[in-house]
Protein backbone atom coordinates (compact mmCIF):
# COMPACT_ATOMS: atom_id res chain seq x y z
CA UNK A 1 0.00 0.00 0.00
CA UNK A 2 1.37 3.69 -1.20
CA UNK A 3 1.57 6.10 1.49
CA UNK A 4 1.62 9.37 1.41
CA UNK A 5 1.51 12.78 3.70
CA UNK A 6 0.25 15.82 1.63
CA UNK A 7 -0.83 17.65 4.40
CA UNK A 8 2.37 19.03 5.87
CA UNK A 9 4.17 22.17 7.17
CA UNK A 10 7.36 23.45 6.85
CA UNK A 11 9.58 26.26 8.41
CA UNK A 12 8.08 28.65 5.19
CA UNK A 13 4.92 29.21 7.52
CA UNK A 14 4.57 27.09 11.36
CA UNK A 15 6.24 24.48 10.92
CA UNK A 16 9.66 23.14 12.73
CA UNK A 17 11.44 21.78 10.01
CA UNK A 18 12.85 22.54 6.21
CA UNK A 19 11.38 21.31 3.36
CA UNK A 20 14.91 18.91 2.85
CA UNK A 21 14.45 17.59 5.84
CA UNK A 22 10.90 16.51 5.46
CA UNK A 23 11.77 15.20 2.22
CA UNK A 24 14.60 12.68 3.74
CA UNK A 25 12.46 11.84 6.64
CA UNK A 26 9.62 11.10 4.20
CA UNK A 27 11.60 8.46 2.42
CA UNK A 28 13.31 7.00 5.69
CA UNK A 29 9.29 6.66 7.25
CA UNK A 30 8.33 4.62 3.88
CA UNK A 31 6.17 7.33 2.17
CA UNK A 32 6.12 7.08 -1.43
CA UNK A 33 5.01 11.08 -1.73
CA UNK A 34 4.81 13.79 0.35
CA UNK A 35 3.18 17.21 -0.48
CA UNK A 36 3.32 20.36 0.74
CA UNK A 37 0.97 22.45 2.14
CA UNK A 38 1.87 25.58 3.85
CA UNK A 39 -0.62 28.30 4.67
CA UNK A 40 -1.34 30.60 2.09
CA UNK A 41 -0.37 34.22 2.12
CA UNK A 42 -3.40 36.18 4.20
CA UNK A 43 -5.16 38.47 1.26
CA UNK A 44 -4.49 42.43 2.73
CA UNK A 45 -8.23 42.81 1.90
CA UNK A 46 -8.60 40.65 4.66
CA UNK A 47 -6.84 43.12 7.39
CA UNK A 48 -5.78 40.05 9.62
CA UNK A 49 -2.24 39.85 10.67
CA UNK A 50 -0.36 36.32 11.08
CA UNK A 51 2.72 34.71 11.94
CA UNK A 52 1.62 31.16 10.96
CA UNK A 53 1.07 32.01 7.18
CA UNK A 54 3.48 31.81 4.49
CA UNK A 55 4.57 35.65 4.15
CA UNK A 56 3.36 36.58 0.33
CA UNK A 57 6.83 37.92 -0.31
CA UNK A 58 8.21 33.96 -0.12
CA UNK A 59 5.47 32.34 -1.84
CA UNK A 60 7.77 31.99 -5.40
CA UNK A 61 10.99 30.93 -3.04
CA UNK A 62 8.55 28.27 -1.23
CA UNK A 63 7.51 27.16 -5.16
CA UNK A 64 11.02 26.72 -6.60
CA UNK A 65 12.18 25.03 -3.59
CA UNK A 66 10.07 22.33 -4.17
CA UNK A 67 10.79 22.42 -7.57
CA UNK A 68 14.11 21.47 -7.14
CA UNK A 69 13.31 18.74 -4.68
CA UNK A 70 10.62 17.28 -6.97
CA UNK A 71 13.97 16.47 -9.30
CA UNK A 72 16.20 15.93 -6.59
CA UNK A 73 13.90 12.71 -5.55
CA UNK A 74 12.86 11.91 -8.98
CA UNK A 75 12.26 7.73 -9.33
CA UNK A 76 12.76 7.81 -5.06
CA UNK A 77 9.94 10.19 -3.77
CA UNK A 78 6.84 12.31 -5.22
CA UNK A 79 7.27 15.67 -4.34
CA UNK A 80 4.20 17.51 -5.06
CA UNK A 81 3.01 21.59 -4.51
CA UNK A 82 0.24 22.57 -2.40
CA UNK A 83 -1.01 24.87 -0.10
CA UNK A 84 -3.86 24.99 2.85
CA UNK A 85 -6.28 28.11 1.76
CA UNK A 86 -7.63 29.50 4.23
CA UNK A 87 -11.77 30.12 3.34
CA UNK A 88 -12.59 33.28 5.42
CA UNK A 89 -16.53 34.58 4.39
CA UNK A 90 -16.63 37.50 2.16
CA UNK A 91 -13.18 37.95 2.26
CA UNK A 92 -10.70 34.99 0.85
CA UNK A 93 -11.19 31.61 -0.61
CA UNK A 94 -9.36 28.90 -2.30
CA UNK A 95 -10.28 30.03 -5.37
CA UNK A 96 -8.58 33.57 -5.11
CA UNK A 97 -4.98 31.35 -5.58
CA UNK A 98 -6.54 29.16 -9.06
CA UNK A 99 -3.39 31.35 -10.75
CA UNK A 100 -0.57 29.48 -8.55
CA UNK A 101 1.36 26.88 -9.78
CA UNK A 102 0.27 24.12 -7.49
CA UNK A 103 -0.05 20.83 -7.74
CA UNK A 104 -3.57 20.74 -5.28
CA UNK A 105 -5.39 22.59 -3.22
CA UNK A 106 -6.17 22.01 0.99
CA UNK A 107 -9.28 24.25 1.09
CA UNK A 108 -10.10 25.29 5.48
CA UNK A 109 -11.91 26.96 7.67
CA UNK A 110 -9.70 28.36 10.91
CA UNK A 111 -11.21 32.08 10.61
CA UNK A 112 -14.63 32.82 11.50
CA UNK A 113 -16.80 36.45 10.46
CA UNK A 114 -18.89 37.17 13.62
CA UNK A 115 -21.92 39.20 13.55
CA UNK A 116 -19.85 41.96 15.93
CA UNK A 117 -16.50 42.17 16.44
CA UNK A 118 -12.88 41.00 14.72
CA UNK A 119 -12.57 37.41 12.72
CA UNK A 120 -11.23 35.16 14.88
CA UNK A 121 -9.30 31.53 14.20
CA UNK A 122 -11.61 28.87 16.33
CA UNK A 123 -8.67 26.46 16.57
CA UNK A 124 -6.12 29.60 18.09
CA UNK A 125 -5.40 29.35 22.27
CA UNK A 126 -8.99 29.00 24.78
CA UNK A 127 -8.48 32.35 25.33
CA UNK A 128 -8.86 33.37 21.54
CA UNK A 129 -11.86 31.54 20.98
CA UNK A 130 -13.73 32.28 24.48
CA UNK A 131 -13.22 35.96 23.25
CA UNK A 132 -14.56 35.06 20.01
CA UNK A 133 -17.54 33.16 21.13
CA UNK A 134 -18.03 35.95 23.85
CA UNK A 135 -17.50 39.11 21.63
CA UNK A 136 -18.44 37.99 18.59
CA UNK A 137 -21.24 35.67 19.16
CA UNK A 138 -22.81 37.26 22.83
CA UNK A 139 -21.65 33.86 24.18
CA UNK A 140 -23.99 31.75 22.26
CA UNK A 141 -21.85 28.64 21.29
CA UNK A 142 -24.20 26.94 18.85
CA UNK A 143 -24.41 30.15 17.09
CA UNK A 144 -20.61 30.29 16.78
CA UNK A 145 -21.02 26.27 15.91
CA UNK A 146 -23.40 26.81 13.20
CA UNK A 147 -21.48 29.70 11.34
CA UNK A 148 -18.71 27.39 11.25
CA UNK A 149 -20.43 24.72 9.26
CA UNK A 150 -22.08 27.74 7.42
CA UNK A 151 -18.58 28.73 6.35
CA UNK A 152 -17.85 25.37 5.49
CA UNK A 153 -20.60 24.69 3.12
CA UNK A 154 -19.76 27.91 1.61
CA UNK A 155 -16.44 27.24 0.60
CA UNK A 156 -17.53 23.97 -1.14
CA UNK A 157 -19.76 25.66 -2.77
CA UNK A 158 -17.27 28.46 -3.93
CA UNK A 159 -15.00 25.41 -5.16
CA UNK A 160 -11.36 25.94 -6.20
CA UNK A 161 -9.53 23.42 -4.58
CA UNK A 162 -9.32 19.80 -4.04
CA UNK A 163 -9.17 18.42 -0.65
CA UNK A 164 -11.03 19.42 2.06
CA UNK A 165 -9.32 19.83 5.51
CA UNK A 166 -10.23 19.02 8.92
CA UNK A 167 -13.99 19.55 8.33
CA UNK A 168 -14.38 19.48 12.22
CA UNK A 169 -11.82 21.40 13.25
CA UNK A 170 -14.42 23.54 15.69
CA UNK A 171 -14.26 20.66 17.85
CA UNK A 172 -10.32 21.20 19.28
CA UNK A 173 -11.67 23.92 21.47
CA UNK A 174 -14.45 21.75 22.74
CA UNK A 175 -12.12 19.45 24.69
CA UNK A 176 -11.41 20.79 27.97
CA UNK A 177 -15.12 22.82 28.21
CA UNK A 178 -17.38 21.44 26.30
CA UNK A 179 -18.93 24.47 24.87
CA UNK A 180 -21.43 21.79 22.95
CA UNK A 181 -21.86 18.37 22.65
CA UNK A 182 -21.29 16.90 19.40
CA UNK A 183 -24.19 14.20 20.37
CA UNK A 184 -26.76 16.74 20.10
CA UNK A 185 -29.39 16.29 17.45
CA UNK A 186 -28.81 19.83 15.64
CA UNK A 187 -25.11 18.97 15.37
CA UNK A 188 -26.01 15.56 13.97
CA UNK A 189 -27.89 17.33 11.20
CA UNK A 190 -25.43 19.40 10.51
CA UNK A 191 -22.64 16.69 9.93
CA UNK A 192 -25.67 14.65 7.75
CA UNK A 193 -26.11 18.20 5.43
CA UNK A 194 -22.32 18.21 5.04
CA UNK A 195 -22.09 14.52 3.88
CA UNK A 196 -25.11 14.97 1.77
CA UNK A 197 -23.57 18.05 0.16
CA UNK A 198 -19.92 16.25 -0.36
CA UNK A 199 -21.69 13.26 -1.84
CA UNK A 200 -21.25 12.92 -5.69
CA UNK A 201 -18.37 15.80 -5.16
CA UNK A 202 -14.99 15.77 -6.87
CA UNK A 203 -13.91 16.89 -3.20
CA UNK A 204 -11.76 14.50 -1.12
CA UNK A 205 -11.75 14.83 2.27
CA UNK A 206 -8.76 13.91 4.62
CA UNK A 207 -8.65 12.23 7.77
CA UNK A 208 -6.70 14.53 9.45
CA UNK A 209 -4.18 13.30 12.40
CA UNK A 210 -2.83 16.08 13.03
CA UNK A 211 -5.13 16.76 16.60
CA UNK A 212 -4.03 13.33 18.07
CA UNK A 213 -0.54 13.69 17.43
CA UNK A 214 0.09 17.30 18.76
CA UNK A 215 -2.90 16.44 22.07
CA UNK A 216 -5.08 18.83 21.10
CA UNK A 217 -8.26 16.14 20.44
CA UNK A 218 -8.77 12.67 21.17
CA UNK A 219 -9.77 11.88 17.84
CA UNK A 220 -9.21 12.16 14.17
CA UNK A 221 -10.77 14.60 12.18
CA UNK A 222 -13.40 13.72 11.31
CA UNK A 223 -14.56 12.26 14.35
CA UNK A 224 -16.16 8.46 13.54
CA UNK A 225 -20.05 9.77 13.55
CA UNK A 226 -18.62 11.89 10.90
CA UNK A 227 -16.63 9.42 8.92
CA UNK A 228 -19.17 7.20 8.90
CA UNK A 229 -22.01 9.55 7.26
CA UNK A 230 -19.60 10.02 4.52
CA UNK A 231 -18.43 6.28 4.21
CA UNK A 232 -22.52 6.28 3.38
CA UNK A 233 -22.29 8.94 1.06
CA UNK A 234 -19.65 7.22 -0.79
CA UNK A 235 -17.06 10.17 -0.31
CA UNK A 236 -13.37 9.23 -0.66
CA UNK A 237 -11.13 10.24 1.88
CA UNK A 238 -7.58 9.66 2.50
CA UNK A 239 -5.04 10.04 5.24
CA UNK A 240 -3.00 12.87 6.26
CA UNK A 241 -0.81 13.82 9.23
CA UNK A 242 -1.39 17.90 9.07
CA UNK A 243 2.29 17.61 9.97
CA UNK A 244 4.52 20.53 11.63
CA UNK A 245 7.49 18.18 11.66
CA UNK A 246 9.52 15.50 10.52
CA UNK A 247 8.47 13.26 12.99
CA UNK A 248 4.81 13.67 12.74
CA UNK A 249 4.66 12.87 8.87
CA UNK A 250 2.76 9.49 10.00
CA UNK A 251 1.63 10.18 13.22
CA UNK A 252 -1.19 7.66 14.33
CA UNK A 253 -1.28 6.77 10.66
CA UNK A 254 -2.38 3.00 12.42
CA UNK A 255 -5.52 4.88 14.38
CA UNK A 256 -6.45 6.25 10.77
CA UNK A 257 -6.27 3.34 8.99
CA UNK A 258 -7.97 0.82 11.44
CA UNK A 259 -10.39 2.89 12.28
CA UNK A 260 -11.34 3.33 8.60
CA UNK A 261 -11.14 -0.53 8.28
CA UNK A 262 -14.05 -0.59 11.00
CA UNK A 263 -15.81 1.86 9.54
CA UNK A 264 -16.00 -0.63 6.47
CA UNK A 265 -13.88 1.16 4.15
CA UNK A 266 -11.78 -0.74 1.61
CA UNK A 267 -9.57 1.71 0.02
CA UNK A 268 -8.83 5.25 0.22
CA UNK A 269 -7.29 7.77 -2.71
CA UNK A 270 -3.81 8.62 -3.30
CA UNK A 271 -3.02 12.18 -5.41
CA UNK A 272 -1.44 11.07 -8.88
CA UNK A 273 -0.59 14.47 -9.69
CA UNK A 274 -2.57 17.28 -11.84
CA UNK A 275 -2.94 17.11 -15.74
CA UNK A 276 -4.89 19.94 -17.39
CA UNK A 277 -5.58 21.73 -14.39
CA UNK A 278 -7.62 18.36 -13.14
CA UNK A 279 -6.17 16.53 -9.95
CA UNK A 280 -5.84 12.75 -10.71
CA UNK A 281 -6.69 10.34 -7.99
CA UNK A 282 -5.65 6.42 -7.88
CA UNK A 283 -7.19 3.69 -5.66
CA UNK A 284 -5.39 2.26 -2.88
CA UNK A 285 -6.59 -1.21 -1.22
CA UNK A 286 -6.37 -0.72 2.89
CA UNK A 287 -4.12 -3.33 3.53
CA UNK A 288 -2.87 -1.85 7.07
CA UNK A 289 -1.58 -4.62 9.85
CA UNK A 290 -1.95 -7.44 6.65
Amino acid sequence: MRLSSLHTHSDFCDGQDSLEQLCSAASTQGLSAIGFSSHAPLLRKTGLQSDWHIPEDKLDDYLQTIDRLRSQWAGKLQVFAGLEIDYIKGLMGPADFCGAALDYRIGSVHYLVPPQGNPFAVDGSPSDFERGLYEGFSGDCKALVNAYWDSLEDMIHAGGFDIVGHVDLIKKNNRRHQYFSPDSAWYGERMERFAALLAGSSFIVEVNTGGLSRGRTDELYPSVPLLRLLQHAGVPVMVTADAHCAGQLTSFYDEAYRTLLALGWTSTVFFEGRKNGKALWGKEDISWGN
